[in-house]
């Protein structure tokens, strides 16, 4: 049953990182609605570009969330905390090991202290939390059932991609990954994610300080840095495509992911700033549907109207998984539906990146990864 709306008796909201990717996007959603919305961003020029842009309506508060008297100078008169600020990158997680937990934990540790220590009038907490932290998504094996399974590296090195029944070792088949799936993180930053979660969950129970996760899946859409590595797929093989480049793809290109436009993600937040009944708990952002990443490659260089063909080159990066998408039941009973097909969604992406300038940096931190021993294997080219 959907809940009611919670009462808010002022308009005043804080997103930190609210001049990333998501958001922008949900910065721009807020003010359009009425909210007066106030930005904690410390423009890291991998995230943001050169020229970030504060929109009308909104007032900046420049700071990192490293520093505990940033929070302290934002959180003046807010009701409501959007936590989107992170380091974000599965692969240079792997080797900026202190930066990604200074910025994810000690980051949210400087919110959650201020909330616990001062006089505030926050009442919710929304946190963006991700898919990342459950490791491998659910599997299902045809003699054992519902298992829990990660790949072996003894494995990967031999090519042979697809997960296997710990007691019987056939190969699974992918389930939908409820909220209720024990949590397996398979690198620093999704570490990162879970100690962040579990932070906020704990202070918001013990507190009473509504506080709600939203474990992000795939997340694409325009505003998505088209020269940041270590952004999303989507983006990396548009900038590529962009540049008369292939996608270069790892493992087989079979692997699956759920792929959500970045206007779900932020109609997600707005319900779940909104509901009474989501007043505490997780709750997965998706679109349920799974989809390969050669898929994606090709769905893009079908919009380019590309000759090019994806280069699956065999190799593995260390942290990744096989397959994970969402069971989205949970938010949906809320009131919640996807509403942005992936092709749409690309289409769109696609035709603002042709605006856009763009460096393609994937090589060189393909590269740094190589070099520091988290890729496996070898490139085999097309």
């Amino acid at each position: 049953m959907v809940g009611k709306r919670i009462a808010l008796s002022s308009k005043l909201v804080l997103v930190s990182g609210g001049l990333g990717f998501i958001g922008t996007h949900l910065c721009r959603e807020l003010a359009r609605s009425g909210h007066t919305v106030r930005v904690l961003d410390n423009l890291d020029p991998q995230v943001h570009g050169p020229n970030p842009i504060v929109q009308e309506g909104m007032s900046l508060v420049r700071g990192d969330v490293r520093d505990a008297s940033a929070w302290r100078n934002a959180l003046e008169d807010a009701e409501v905390v959007f936590h989107e600020a992170a380091a974000v990158g599965i692969g240079q997680s792997m080797y900026e090991v202190r930066r990604y937990v200074e910025v994810n934990a000690l980051g949210t540790a400087n919110l959650l202290d201020y909330l616990v220590n001062e006089e505030h009038e926050v009442k919710r907490v929304l946190l963006a939390s991700s898919m990342s932290i459950y490791g491998e998504g659910r599997y299902k094996c045809p003699a054992c059932g519902v298992v829990e399974s990660e790949r072996c590296e003894s494995d990967l090195r031999e090519s042979a991609w697809e997960p296997k029944c710990p007691v019987c070792q056939r190969e699974l088949r992918s389930l939908p990954t409820d909220e209720g799936k024990p949590l397996r993180p398979r690198s620093i930053y999704a570490i990162t994610k879970r100690d962040q979660e579990e932070m906020c969950m704990q202070i918001g129970k013990a507190y009473g300080i509504s506080t709600v996760a939203l474990r992000y899946f795939n997340v694409y859409g325009p505003g998505q840095s088209l020269s940041n590595p270590y952004t999303g797929v989507c983006a990396i093989f548009s900038s590529r495509v962009k540049a008369g480049k292939p996608p270069l793809i790892y493992e087989d290109g079979k692997q699956t992911r759920d792929f959500v436009n970045v206007k779900d993600v932020v109609a997600a937040n707005i319900l779940a700033m909104k509901r009474r009944s989501m007043v505490q708990g997780c709750f997965n952002v998706g679109t349920g549907t799974p989809t390969s990443i050669l898929d994606v490659a090709e769905t893009i260089l079908g919009i380019y109207n590309s000759d090019l063909k994806p280069m699956i080159t065999g190799q593995y990066r260390a942290g990744d998984i096989r397959h994970c998408y969402a069971d989205i039941s949970s938010i949906r009973s809320q009131g919640f539906k996807p509403r942005f097909s992936l092709e749409a969604g690309m289409r769109e992406l696609s035709e603002w990146a042709r605006s856009q300038e763009a460096k393609d940096r994937f090589e060189s931190a393909a590269q740094e990864l190589a070099k520091r021993g988290l890729i496996t294997g070898r490139r085999t080219g097309a």
